[in-house]
């Protein structure tokens, strides 16, 4: 009962609480300037991730730049996010793209969309040295949107998720109700699915509920907090809906113009350096709940089988050419992705050795 209370307060958290608890101490008073930021996470380990940003800007600036965060919900809802710091209402917002993708499909590419063989460390590549960010660029002054956005934190691929037996064959996937987000819910009604888009804090209580019938949130950190594993006991790992994804760091353009240029590399350089902060301190707290959920909650963890991977490629080449006909901004961004994984990762599947084939001489 103690641990049923106690993920509720994690879920529901207080906004104003949990804005003060992580945000005031790293905040200068009574000089600089403050940028608040409000997160799309209520609590966990993407809060943490968030302040660890804005940790970084608040130290790299010596107190003359400070970013205030603010937890979910603490001003707007998750779904107003964008609009806010459009008009200002928010200084900036920390949260993923997929959850604005129902202005622009496009957005979903910048987090959610095909894999193209690529995991999240060369879609920020793509990003950063590829094009892509001068793509999200022009997109922003396609829908006039008054931001800028910054990406980073190469996520891992998001498990398929939690079933209420194990996944062998892409047909039992057929007729279930299941949540995701973004592109990944088109690839997943192409499967046969009925998908229902719901935050990161209804997932648990939907499926307890039998709202729906499975589910994926993230990582197994999160849905260890979640308490997935109070609802379900089969977890599958691997999967291509949501295989590569990163934050997004959108401020008000006005404020940022506002910026001298020294805070505005601040902003960038911490920015980048959280690429390599989330993907270290992330993994390993991931694969430490892995453990935790196979071990203390009876978890029986599976790897999503390749017959199901294959077809959720096929399923994808069918939503992503389906908008790329109706979209020529869609199909550009797509073409500019696909050219910079031919080659990238061309180099890379012929330069990396198997690591899993030495992992298992070690460990198997």
């Amino acid at each position: 009962m103690t641990n049923t209370i106690n993920r509720r307060k994690f879920l529901r958290g207080t906004a104003v609480a949990g804005a003060a608890a992580l945000a005031t101490p790293a905040i200068a008073e009574g000089h600089g300037t403050n940028i608040k930021m409000q997160a799309a996470w209520g609590g966990g380990i993407f809060l943490e991730n968030a302040q660890s940003f804005a940790n970084r800007v608040n130290e790299m600036s010596g107190g003359s730049l400070t970013i205030e965060v603010l937890s979910v919900d603490s001003v707007v809802k998750t779904s107003q996010m964008q609009d806010a710091v459009h008009r200002g209402v928010l200084d900036a917002a920390h949260y993923v793209s997929a959850y604005w993708y129902g202005k622009s499909k496009s957005a979903s590419l910048f987090g959610t969309g095909p894999c193209f063989g690529w995991s999240s460390q060369e879609m920020l590549g793509w990003i950063h040295a590829g094009g892509g960010q001068e793509l999200f660029d022009e997109l922003m002054e396609e829908l006039q949107l008054n931001v800028v956005s910054f990406f980073n934190s190469p996520m891992p691929a998001q498990p398929l998720g939690w079933f209420s037996e194990a996944i062998t064959d892409a047909a039992q996937m057929d007729g279930l109700k299941y949540r995701t987000v973004g592109l990944a819910a088109d690839v997943m009604l192409e499967m046969g699915m009925s998908v229902v888009q719901l935050p990161g804090g209804e997932i648990q209580p939907a499926m307890k509920s039998g709202l729906i019938d499975a589910a994926e949130f993230n990582n197994p950190t999160s849905d260890r907090d979640f308490g997935m594993q109070d609802v379900s006991k089969d977890y599958m790992l691997a999967s291509y809906h949501q295989s590569q994804e990163c934050f997004e760091i959108t401020i008000n353009k006005d404020k940022w113009n506002a910026l001298p240029s020294e805070h505005q590399a601040i902003i960038r350089n911490a920015s980048m350096a959280e690429n390599s902060g989330f993907y270290w301190g992330n993994t390993k707290r991931y694969s430490d709940d892995l453990i935790k959920l196979q071990e203390q909650d009876g978890v029986r963890v599976h790897r999503t089988p390749e017959a199901v991977l294959a077809a959720q490629l096929v399923a994808w080449d069918t939503v992503a050419d389906r908008i790329a006909g109706e979209d020529p901004f869609f199909a550009r961004v797509m073409e500019s992705q696909k050219t910079y994984a031919k080659e990238v990762m061309g180099y890379l599947n012929l330069n990396q050795p198997d690591y899993k084939l030495a992992y298992d001489h070690y460990f198997a």
